[in-house]
């Protein structure tokens, strides 16, 4: 996996740095500042652009909004944001694309975890922290009247988690999440295909639904 690191702050973007080239993927570019970004890749056009959500030149959202250029101009590149709070402004937008990931920094404590949650957003899927997803769901108006556990069920699905981790979390038995995950696809008028597209698809037919 081809990879640009976009964080201002010189120790975090060379450890990311090393943390995934020793994970045997390349590093093609590195940028602390939003515009730079934007230049390294159009120059090496990545799978894949990790950015911190806060970065230069203003130090509020360059970040969000460079990624959201980004999705506009080169729409292959899977998105990473990194942030210390939760920031939707631009997220919607981007989750709704897919290959699409948030994660708050203070929260990701396992490293397989991580780079596991990388490799899924580059192959196009989903990787949003619960916080996130949280604030997400939370978009009022919707056609489809989902429980609170088929939301729940939703939520988990859109933090990039397989039925059996979702089951897991719940306490509850793979049976009675794929059941959950069979009615919110039915309600969503999505295909039941067992795929994760059709997973992805059904978290952005919610968020878009808003």
């Amino acid at each position: 996996m081809r990879v640009v690191i976009a964080e201002d702050t010189v120790l975090l973007r060379e450890g990311l740095a090393a943390l995934l080239e020793h994970a045997g993927h390349e590093v093609v570019g590195r940028a602390g500042d939003a515009e730079t970004l934007l230049d390294v890749v159009t120059e090496t056009q990545p799978d894949l652009a990790v950015i911190d959500v806060r970065m230069p030149p203003d130090l509020t959202d360059d970040g969000a909004r460079a990624a959201r250029r980004i999705r506009q101009t080169d729409p292959g590149v899977a998105i990473v944001l990194l942030s210390q709070h939760v920031e939707t402004r631009h997220s919607v937008e981007l989750v709704s694309s897919g290959g699409f990931g948030y994660l708050l920094k203070d929260r990701v404590l396992d490293v397989e975890e991580f780079l596991e949650s990388l490799t899924r957003v580059a192959a196009g899927g989903s990787a949003l922290d619960p916080e996130v997803v949280g604030r997400l769901l939370g978009q009022p108006n919707t056609p489809a009247a989902l429980t609170p556990r088929e939301r729940e069920v939703l939520g988990l699905m859109a933090e990039g988690l397989s039925n059996s981790g979702i089951a897991q979390r719940l306490t509850v038995s793979d049976g009675a999440v794929e059941k959950h995950i069979t009615r919110v696809l039915s309600k969503l008028e999505l295909s039941t295909a067992d795929s994760d597209h059709r997973r992805v698809l059904a978290v952005l037919t919610y968020l878009g639904s808003g």
